[in-house]
Order: C-alpha cells, then structure tokens, then sequence
C-alpha cells in the first residue's frame, strides 16, 4: 500500500472516531461469512459504524487525536474490527447478543467509552451496564420530580384533613 493511500486512511479513520462518543475494538476474524453480514445488518440497525482496519493505521489514527489513547495500544494485535457509537452501552449490548448465539466471537478486546477505557472480554457486562445520555437524564428528571409530586400530595392530602377537622368543629359549636 501507497504511503499517500495509507495518509488517506488513518485521516478517514480519526474522522470517524472524532464523529463518535465511543468506540470499541473487537476480534471478528473467525466468524463466517453470513454470521459477519449478520453483524453487520445488527450494526446498521443499531446505528453503530463497524469498520475492520488494520492495526497500525488505526495506532496511527489515536496517536492523531487528542487525548491519551496509549492504553488501547496492547489490544492492537491479530485482526482489529472497529465499532464506533453515540451511545456508550448500544455496541456491547449487541455484542451480548451475539455472544450468547456463539460464545467465541465475536470478542471484545477493549472499548474507549465516555473517556473510560476498558481492557478484556471480561468488561462486557460492565459496559452493558453503562447507562446512556439520555437514560440518565431520564433519570435525573425522576429524582427531580419525585421530591415535588411528595409536596403536592402532602399538600392536597393536608387540605383535605384540614377541611375534615374544621367541618368537624363546626358541627360540635352549632
């Protein structure tokens, strides 16, 4: 490969991973051909960018941007695919998916997510368990509410008592 062309990649790989929040690096050389179309299609669907790159342009590309992506560097050995998304939890919950179907591949090698690295197969159900942007502040907006619907309640249950013993004592006066 052309050293021009090899710039033209690793400047098309950065692109990619500066469009994304997270992105994952995962072992997908083994599966067969419809099993890697199948992976595909659920990646579409998830809206997760599944790229396979070779290991030093995609080593090249992280030492481009920003950041320290040095801890990644180990994981960067036999075949590399790249799975980039928005939403931090979507591509490992896929990749469970997957797993339970076939329990050797596809692998998780490590992922960069919400500026968190994680190392090993073994962080996929830590990684699943990562609540998205949105979940969160669904979330926040509970914990908010919560407090205010108490408060309103104590307030209507009370004028309600408070109605019922000044009833009461009207009665016993007259």
């Amino acid at each position: 490969m052309k050293k021009e062309d090899k710039g033209i990649i690793i400047e098309k790989i950065t692109e990619t991973l500066k469009e994304y929040g997270c992105f994952y690096l995962v072992e997908t050389a083994g599966l067969d051909a419809e099993k890697t179309s199948a992976l595909r299609r659920a990646c579409a669907k998830a809206d997760i960018k599944l790229m396979v790159v070779k290991n030093t342009l995609l080593h090249k590309a992280l030492e481009n941007m920003e950041g320290d992506y040095s801890e990644l560097y180990p994981a960067l050995k036999e075949s590399t695919s790249l799975m980039c998304a928005n939403v931090g939890n979507a591509p490992a919950k896929l990749l469970k998916d997957f797993i339970k179907k076939d329990d050797k591949l596809p692998k998780l090698k490590a992922a960069y997510v919400e500026e968190t690295v994680y190392m090993g197969a073994d962080q996929l159900d830590a990684l699943a368990a990562i609540k998205s942007k949105n979940e969160l502040i669904a979330d926040v907006v509970a914990l908010l509410q919560s407090p205010a619907k108490n408060v309103v309640s104590a307030l209507t249950s009370g004028g309600t008592k408070l109605h019922g013993i000044l009833e009461t004592l009207s009665k016993k006066e007259g």
